[in-house]
């Protein structure tokens, strides 16, 4: 520890947090895709905006209770976190993502707390460097990823700085914090219209402003962009006719006010625009459009419209094929297909139907309901099984894994998928269209090998390489719109040049630019593959990332780039020009670097860091950004050299406990600790001290160890490299970071909360304790920790990771725990013990139920909602207080023929009235709210919950122990109905307007516990 103590005020995220606020803004958040900075590029796992938002501004302002010269009373403190809360409620609403009027208020508070502080150390031996009351701190975030958290800090006022390992993490960073500033209110250059003008008539094209001299051209420009990169006659090289033009057409843009990146924005959508012209006029002969003739009407009515018209194509849908193991078609090719739906959607039904003949077979596409036998394709049961669509001969899963691996795989055309007047028209496939798709011929392709997440299951049917998972009519256009990235380069700095920008600023302006185009390649890579699936029932083309990894995909979307429908260029340029309107508008200069986390140089005294470090095992970013990486440094090599040295992105340094990386799962272990152990170390390591870390983390507990009991290798590695490091835990909170119906999220390691874990540096004199004194404290103050967490609403599936917190919060507060036998407790023993007073506190709780409730929780544990015995139910109903007869009076159990079963929500009652029930139970009340819920949505569970008053809350606490169970027994379903609840219990009491505490007040009690 420093010789010279810092003196560290309290902080309001230690104390108390508005979070119900915080986790519906973040909630709302995750169904916003429009403008929001996530859709610049695809990075995994990003935090909310409105979390970091509200984490960061915590985490610098003082709680009251640190300033008792203001507010000396408990009165009074509540008072002003009241008012700190309405500013944070303020400030993660999405529609003030760019208010500047909430953002300042929010600033002000910042700058309030941090000249307090600078007082308070005025006598530090450091002060003038450490305590500056005209310079916050910067913000660093060392595991930067997608961005979130320092494009926030930016937002707030704070210097910010990103650093990660991975090339494409750093280059979303550029974008959001360090590009957009250095042009912030730059005028657009483009000359204002068509990206692709006519020449001009010889002669034409002036005006009195052109004849004025190019400094006096140039003044107005400066005016707006403050006389950044401008010089009088940097326009030379132009002739004065090309100068008159580009001048001539630029006067609306320049009479504009541009604010932030709108003007970068701008450019962004004009260029990108002529990108996709040139590549039309490059490649569009591979995109062409599809005549509707009379002889394709003749049996599919829907068609009439269409008859002599060129119908644009939005995609067209191949299924891979091998050769039939029945020896009498050793020859035919036959399809791999998952379905032959091509659209479910009510009234626009289609399908193809295949038809045999001559020993061989082809595709028509028929319009309305299909049979029940097109749903399953050629599907022969699950995984890699199929049939021959000639011979009705299975095709084993190991059987195409050896034809992909011995001779690849092919492809048939199944259906083409135009733009009609009213929606999609659905064709049958034609030999022209196909002969057309094949006759592309690639220049380049990405050869790297797939490794890690991005391998998956793809090398065992032959893909190895990036290359094998593009058609070459993909290759073609992507490497198109590559190389259109660079040559616009040149066409942006000569409309520069002209605008009035020196050469070195133009240049400059034109690499920025490049990096948002390449952006729009990346987003439309991923959509242009031969793992792009054809969504039927929402009639659009998927992406490749649908989860953590590239799946097999069968039968397969190749999109049209030029349609202007699904994954056409425009729209996902327009996603880009979107996001950088919604960066800040006036915003410090930030920097984003590459670097290993374990081994950086710089100075962290004087810095704020926030960070969500990689999560053990779950997610291997390096794999995964290699498919955008292979793309990005097509583009951008010359001009981020550095950046893109290597074939592909770093994988032995990144910080995850990957076992083929490391040799074995130990290894990967010790690698993760040991990094995490430096990384964290470092952070500690300030000498301010002056506001505490905050680390997300969301690893979900699913490994257990029959010595200790339950625990999980990811918490346990993390909370020693936190231990480690000298660093305490001041406090925890989960906050709702994850979208709830996300791919991988009931029953894996991922949670649908993130624990923000508040660390501080352990002191020099924290006390040791013994085992039975750590017990003793958990056991005190576990009940009412769990009590303020149920009442935040916290997912079920999210409780027993967020109970580590208040747990880890008493275990670090001693420098160590020591055993019966004198040994130091380990994390692993700790965790058990909190995971196990955790089930001691959930079957405390059980006995605020009534008999009924109690026995039915048993049944459950036992049985879930499948039958029992008779005698089992009698047996326990005496060990319970109740009976059989008073369970199926009360409505709990239906018994007959000797068996015994609970109801489920859907077989309940609807006519159910608690006010009537002569023998109401929690175990009714609860599964009554799920019914309604699921049935007619929370207005409806709402008006019953407002009819159970009070004992509305007991329900809500008996669906987290009826979570519990049902994951610990694997019933999937049966858990995702009680988190269900649980997660909308908010809006059910805000509908029914009943008192509910509030997270907010949960945080108060809690800090005065």
């Amino acid at each position: 520890m420093t010789e010279h103590p810092v003196v560290a005020k309290r902080k309001l995220i230690e104390v108390a947090l508005p979070l119900d606020a915080i986790n519906k803004a973040s909630a709302r958040e995750k169904s916003i895709r429009h403008g929001h900075p996530s859709t610049l590029h695809l990075w995994w796992a990003r935090r909310p905006l409105a979390a970091a938002r509200a984490v960061i501004f915590a985490q610098m302002v003082d709680d009251p209770s640190a300033n008792p010269d203001l507010f000396p009373t408990e009165a009074a403190q509540e008072q002003e976190r009241q008012r700190l809360f309405k500013i944070i409620e303020d400030l993660v609403l999405w529609e003030n993502t760019t208010n500047e009027t909430v953002l300042q208020r929010a600033r002000d508070e910042i700058w309030q707390s941090w000249r307090r502080t600078c007082a308070e150390n005025a006598d530090h031996p450091r002060a003038d460097e450490l305590f500056n009351r005209d310079k916050l701190p910067a913000f660093h975030d060392p595991f930067a990823g997608g961005g979130s958290l320092p494009l926030e800090a930016q937002r707030l006022g704070l210097e910010a700085h990103a650093s990660d390992l991975n090339p494409v993490a750093v280059l979303i960073n550029k974008a959001m914090i360090e590009i957009p500033p250095k042009f912030a209110g730059w005028v657009p250059v483009h000359p204002d219209g068509d990206p692709h003008p006519s020449p001009l008539p010889e002669g034409e094209g002036t005006s009195e402003r052109e004849a004025t001299t190019d400094g006096e051209g140039t003044s107005e420009r400066e005016g707006t962009m403050e006389g950044e990169g401008i010089a009088e006659g940097s326009s030379d090289s132009l002739s004065p006719r090309e100068r008159a033009r580009v001048r001539a057409s630029r006067d609306r843009l320049i009479d504009k006010t541009w604010r932030g990146a709108e003007g970068l924005a701008e450019d962004v959508r004009y260029y990108g625009q002529w990108m996709r012209d040139e590549a039309e006029r490059r490649i569009g002969h591979l995109y062409p459009k599809l005549l509707v003739t009379e002889e394709m009407a003749a049996d599919r009515p829907d068609l009439e419209p269409y008859v002599g018209r060129e119908l644009t194509v939005i995609a067209w849908l191949w299924a891979r094929t091998v050769k039939s193991p029945n020896p009498a078609f050793a020859d035919t090719d036959v399809p791999l297909a998952s379905t032959f739906i091509l659209s479910k959607k009510k009234g626009k039904e289609a399908w193809v139907d295949p038809v045999i003949e001559e020993g061989g077979y082809r595709f028509e596409v028929r319009s309305g309901v299909p049979p029940d036998s097109a749903a399953g394709g050629t599907k022969a049961g699950r995984g890699s099984n199929f049939y021959c669509l000639l011979s009705g001969t299975p095709i084993k899963g190991n059987y195409i894994k050896e034809q992909g691996q011995a001779y690849g795989m092919g492809a048939t055309l199944m259906a083409i998928v135009c733009e009609g007047d009213r929606g999609r028209v659905y064709l049958s496939p034609s030999n022209d269209q196909e002969q057309i798709a094949r006759s592309a011929e690639p220049q380049w392709a990405p050869t790297q090998q797939l490794v890690g997440k991005c391998r998956d299951q793809l090398p065992l049917y032959g893909m190895e390489t990036f290359a094998d998972i593009f058609t070459d009519r993909q290759l073609v256009a992507l490497t198109t719109f590559s190389d259109l990235v660079s040559e616009v380069r040149e066409q942006i700095v000569r409309d520069a040049v002209a605008a009035g920008l020196v050469d070195d600023s133009a240049s400059a302006y034109a690499e920025a630019l490049k990096v948002f185009l390449s952006f729009a390649v990346s987003r439309i890579s991923n959509g242009h593959s031969t793992i792009s699936r054809w969504r039927n029932a929402v009639n659009f083309v998927d992406g490749v990332f649908a989860r953590q990894a590239i799946p097999m995909v069968w039968d397969y979307a190749e999109a049209n780039p030029f349609s202007s429908s699904t994954q056409n260029w425009k729209g996902q340029l327009l996603w880009v020009w979107k996001a950088l309107l919604t960066l800040p508008l006036d915003a410090k200069q930030g920097s984003a670097r590459q670097a290993d986390v374990t081994a950086l140089d710089e100075d962290p005294s004087s810095t704020i860091v926030s960070t969500d470090p990689p999560y053990y095992d779950n997610v291997g970013y390096a794999d995964l950004s290699d498919y955008f990486y292979v793309w990005l440094r097509r583009s951008l090599l010359q001009g981020y050299p550095d950046l893109f040295s290597t074939l592909a992105t770093p994988k032995s340094e990144e910080l995850v406990a990957t076992p083929y990386r490391h040799g074995s799962r130990k290894q990967a272990e010790e690698f993760f600790l040991n990094g995490m152990s430096k990384a964290l170390t470092r952070f500690a390591q300030q000498e301010t001290l002056a506001t505490p870390i905050t680390i997300y983390y969301a690893f979900k507990q699913s490994e257990s160890d029959e010595k200790h009991g339950v625990s999980s290798t990811g918490w346990e590695t993390f909370l020693d490299a936190v231990i480690d490091s000298e660093l305490g835990v001041s406090g925890t909170w989960p906050l709702r970071t994850e979208l709830g119906n996300r791919p991988n999220s009931l029953g894996a390691n991922a949670l649908a909360s993130s624990i923000v874990l508040v660390c501080r540096a352990r002191p020099d004199d924290a006390p040791t304790a013994t085992r039975r004194e750590f017990q003793d404290r958990l056991r005190s103050e576990f009940p009412e920790a769990l009590r303020l967490l149920q009442l935040s609403n916290i997912a079920p599936v999210d409780l027993a990771q967020a109970s580590i917190g208040p747990g880890m919060r008493i275990f670090t507060e001693y420098r160590e725990v020591l055993n019966a036998d004198g040994s130091a407790m380990t994390v692993r023993e700790a965790l058990a013990l909190i995971n196990a007073t955790l089930d001691e506190v959930l079957a405390e709780q059980e006995g605020e139920f009534e008999p009924d409730t109690r026995w039915a929780l048993t049944w459950f544990e036992q049985h879930g909602f499948d039958e029992g015995e008779f005698g089992d139910a009698e047996q326990l109903s005496k060990a319970k207080n109740t009976s059989p007869d008073g369970l199926v009076q009360a409505g709990v159990i239906a018994a007959r023929r000797g068996k015994v079963s609970l109801y489920r929500p859907s077989e309940l009652d609807p006519e159910w009235d608690p006010q009537t029930d002569r023998r109401p139970t929690v175990w009714e009340m609860t599964h009554h709210l799920i019914r309604l819920l699921e049935s007619e949505g929370e207005p409806a569970a709402a008006e019953l919950a407002a009819s159970l008053g009070a004992q509305a809350e007991t329900a809500r606490d008996l669906a987290y122990r009826l979570y519990v169970l049902s994951d610990r027994k694997k019933r999937a379903e049966d858990a995702r109905q009680y988190n269900g609840l649980v997660q909308s219990w908010s809006e059910i009491m805000r509908l029914a307007q009943l008192p509910s505490l509030s997270a907010r007040q949960a945080g108060l009690e809690f800090a005065e516990e």
